[in-house]
């Protein structure tokens, strides 16, 4: 891996919602293959709708969620970017917060599973992008297939309650449609 800084990226709440694709992004990130960025505003919207369709789950351990995701990832909050807002044009003004913390924390990709909400035309003068979050893992396989399979294999083997064969990770990647990722990885199972 080389000496250049890792791509700073914005994760939108749509990718920390599912449990699954929030550790992967964040096992990634921890082998520094790219720095994620995320708001308090954009905590506050995964956790909502995790209390809102998971009666299950409560707001402390969604909060500990949290914690554990801050201190896994130091400076990953942005702040200071509220000013960006009311200058901002998306399909939902309601995603205005995510475009303008993008922005001011100086990513140059938005990864959102809401592609439509962020199109390009909007986001092309900022310097950013938005790919759904199997496009983004894919594009760092293709580019370090073996630093990225190493991760993905560390964080398959840290999943214990329930374990997870290298099919059933297969499997769990393709409930949440990271579909050209299972495939590229059905190609080297055996390393999974």
């Amino acid at each position: 891996m080389s000496d250049a800084p890792p791509l700073t990226v914005f994760l939108d709440a749509s990718v920390l919602y599912p449990a699954s694709i929030r550790n992967l992004l964040l096992y990634i990130a921890g082998a520094r293959l790219y720095r994620p960025l995320w708001s308090a505003k954009v905590h506050e919207e995964w956790i909502a709708a995790l209390l809102r369709n998971r009666p299950d789950l409560n707001r402390q351990q969604l909060d500990r969620t949290r914690a554990l995701m801050e201190a896994h990832v130091i400076n990953a909050e942005v702040t200071g970017y509220e000013f960006l807002i009311d200058t901002l044009t998306l399909p939902d003004p309601n995603d205005r917060h995510v475009l303008a913390a993008a922005i001011h924390g100086g990513a140059s990709i938005i990864v959102t599973a809401n592609l439509r909400h962020f199109p390009a035309e909007k986001l092309a003068p900022h310097g950013l992008t938005a790919q759904h979050p199997d496009s983004f893992v894919f594009e760092l396989m293709t580019s370090d297939l073996g630093a990225v399979l190493a991760v993905m294999r560390d964080h398959r083997l840290s999943l214990v309650n329930p374990p997870k064969t290298a099919e059933d990770y297969l499997a769990t990647l393709e409930r949440h449609h990271m579909t050209a990722t299972a495939a590229a990885l059905r190609a080297v199972i055996d390393r999974l």
